[in-house]
């Protein structure tokens, strides 16, 4: 069973992630942030996640620290539910449509992180998520998932649209990724560490 979890505390947040990679969508997500809340539950259904997630954060300052304190500990625990890595697809591209918004998501588990998204809101938040902090997400995840990610926002004018294209698409995205298709490491070099 590829499986992970992980708890980590600091004076900013509190935060605890059980993660099963071959799950059959059960998820239980709790940030304090309803928007966020709206699109990790999204993320994870399309990635087919069994997740347990709960986070306490100092929501009294603001919401950055929880929202990037999330990415690094999600990040670690899918880098350590993979594994080994032997099996996996490796590379996974989609395109996502919600209403009006296009989403081009690109990934390679690579073990070299690199993130490129430009930020295309307009608005300053959604339910109390900071849409500036969608991109502190993507970064802390892609750092400790040690993956390398594209996000291409092809088109949209509602904020709402794009921020759940996003996350839709990064769930389809990492599942495809992450899928195991045959019995052998996919690198060239004999490594993906």
């Amino acid at each position: 069973m590829r499986t992970s979890s992980l708890s980590r505390q600091t004076t900013e947040t509190d935060i605890s992630i059980q993660l099963n990679l071959d799950g059959s969508n059960n998820t239980n997500i709790s940030t304090g942030i309803p928007f966020f809340d709206h699109m990790l539950t999204a993320l994870a259904f399309y990635a087919n996640w069994d997740i347990n997630l709960t986070a306490k954060g100092d929501l009294t300052i603001d919401d950055h620290h929880t929202v990037e304190d999330i990415g690094i500990v999600l990040g670690t625990v899918f880098r350590q539910a993979l594994g080994s890595k032997t099996g996996i697809t490796r590379f996974a591209d989609t395109f996502t449509p919600m209403d009006e918004a296009l989403v081009q998501v690109v990934i390679d588990i690579s073990n070299r992180p690199y993130l490129a998204f430009i930020s295309p809101f307009k608005r300053e938040q959604i339910g109390g998520l900071s849409l500036e902090n969608i991109k502190e997400f993507l970064y802390a995840f892609v750092m400790e998932a040690r993956i390398t990610l594209h996000i291409n926002v092809s088109r949209g004018t509602n904020d709402h649209h794009i921020a759940e294209a996003i996350f839709k698409g990064l769930g389809r995205t990492l599942y495809q990724a992450s899928v195991l298709s045959r019995d052998i490491l996919p690198s060239t070099k004999g490594v993906l560490e």
